[in-house]
């Protein structure tokens, strides 16, 4: 394969020059976050303004007809969305009212005692329900039942939030409802069964790992009491 003659001085500068309004980029969101200006989520929107400011009026490779055409597909799947989140309420509205989190709550009790045994069970049950619930509700509802088993059982806080929410994050890509996954399905305009077995291989991944760390939890719980002092 033929290799490319290495840009000079005076080309590289001129990249500087034309790139840096995009590279200014992530020194606003960075900036703005560690500073305190505003908060992670406002910052995509922040982001977004600011893209959408350089691609119009400086760079001027966003034409005003571009920027409709993409506002309405932002539309298309910012409904998709929220159409997938409302279904994933009314399924926490479901669980809540039959009552299954405060039931599995009083069957984890017995499993204290083999705390290894208990996250096994806990995150068993965070999958399933992950599966068809939003992250938000997900947390709101079983973390409040859970943490006094997990407390009792003497598993350390940290290491249970780092599972629930990784096993959470599994959830959000697998069916049937996956909310992650039908939203990068329809961005890339993919069949969902197409994406399940893209996905699939590295789902499984995740699941070794989740296992790895149930069996050792030191892999989470030494460095994160090494990083917090």
């Amino acid at each position: 394969m033929e290799t490319l003659p290495k840009a000079s001085r005076a080309e590289r500068w001129t990249a500087i020059k034309e790139g840096v309004w995009a590279l200014m980029l992530p020194v606003i969101i960075i900036g703005g976050i560690r500073t305190g200006v505003f908060t992670p989520t406002e910052a995509a929107v922040v982001a977004a303004v600011y893209a959408i400011v350089v691609s119009t009026l400086i760079y001027r490779e966003l034409s005003l007809l571009d920027l409709y055409h993409t506002l309405v597909a932002a539309a298309r799947t910012t409904a998709m969305v929220m159409f997938l989140v409302g279904c994933a309420m009314v399924a926490a509205w479901l669980i809540t009212v039959a009552q299954l989190p405060q039931q599995l709550a009083v069957l984890l009790g017995p499993l204290v005692e083999n705390p290894r045994l208990l996250m096994l069970c806990i995150m068993i049950l965070v999958l399933l329900v992950g599966m068809v619930m939003d992250l938000a509700p997900t947390v709101l509802i079983l973390v409040p039942l859970l943490m006094p088993v997990v407390t009792l059982a003497g598993i350390d806080p940290v290491y249970f939030g780092l599972m629930f929410i990784l096993n959470c994050s599994i959830g959000l890509l697998t069916p049937p409802v996956g909310t992650v996954l039908n939203v990068v399905c329809g961005v890339g305009k993919v069949p969902l069964s197409q994406a399940v077995r893209g996905t699939a291989p590295f789902l499984l991944a995740y699941v070794g790992l989740m296992g790895l760390f149930i069996v050792f939890p030191q892999i989470i719980i030494v460095p994160a009491r090494i990083l917090g002092g």
